[in-house]
């Protein structure tokens, strides 16, 4: 699954040559020019990894992250700046960044930051199985590299699914899972989620197994 970065710089040809580099390493960039597209940029997508220039037009890196961390997103970010910007890294620490490169930078230097970044934040470690890739701890499912929108049950029942992929899962392993001790699960119940998915996912069978249960083929 590829991992998604923000990339705000108002400097075209350099953000040009920055997006080729990190393309050329699999890594998908959306670039903006200010700092008020970057955040609309947030609304309507979700990014693995923020690179953010400090002085940009219409709202600074450094107040777009504090925006950012005020809403409770976590995303790492690394913020671009040039020599005579270091005396806005404080602020730039202050507002949740996580670290920064001075340019003219080293291509690899950059790299090597960024895969850190991101295999602290665990986005790395994300488990894929066949066309899903599924992160517990941030408890999302992808597939085919695009985010399911699952309610709490729809979740467990997928992630289920997953982990048994071309395999039986019982009736009773899903209401465990499910339902656990404290809650009644019910055939009728497990069906509701069933179809539920079919309709999230039309493309993939899930068989009914008489007398056992449900298999998700792939």
């Amino acid at each position: 699954m590829s991992i998604k970065i923000l990339l705000l710089e108002d400097d075209f040809l350099f953000a040009q040559t920055l997006t080729d580099l990190l393309e050329d390493e699999e890594y998908e960039v959306t670039h903006v020019p200010n700092g008020q597209s970057a955040l609309d940029a947030t609304f309507s997508d979700k990014f693995d990894l923020y690179i953010f220039d400090i002085n940009v037009p219409l709202l600074k890196g450094t107040s777009v992250l504090e925006n950012l961390r005020d809403a409770e997103d976590n995303t790492p970010a690394i913020f671009l700046t040039s020599h005579k910007d270091k005396e806005s890294l404080e602020e730039g620490f202050l507002s949740g960044g996580d670290d920064y490169i001075t340019k003219p930078f080293d291509n690899t230097e950059l790299l090597l930051r960024l895969h850190a970044l991101l295999k602290r934040s665990k986005k790395l470690d994300k488990k894929c199985v066949k066309d899903f890739c599924y992160d517990t701890k941030n408890s999302t499912i992808f597939y085919k590299n695009n985010e399911l929108e699952l309610s709490k049950k729809e979740y467990q029942l997928l992630i289920l699914f997953i982990q048994n992929i071309n395999s039986a899962v019982s009736k009773e392993s899903i209401i465990d899972e499910l339902w656990g001790s404290g809650e009644n699960g019910s055939d009728g119940a497990i069906r509701v989620y069933i179809n539920r998915l079919k309709q999230l996912l039309p493309d993939l069978e899930i068989q009914n197994i008489r007398g056992i249960g449900y298999k998700l083929v792939s």
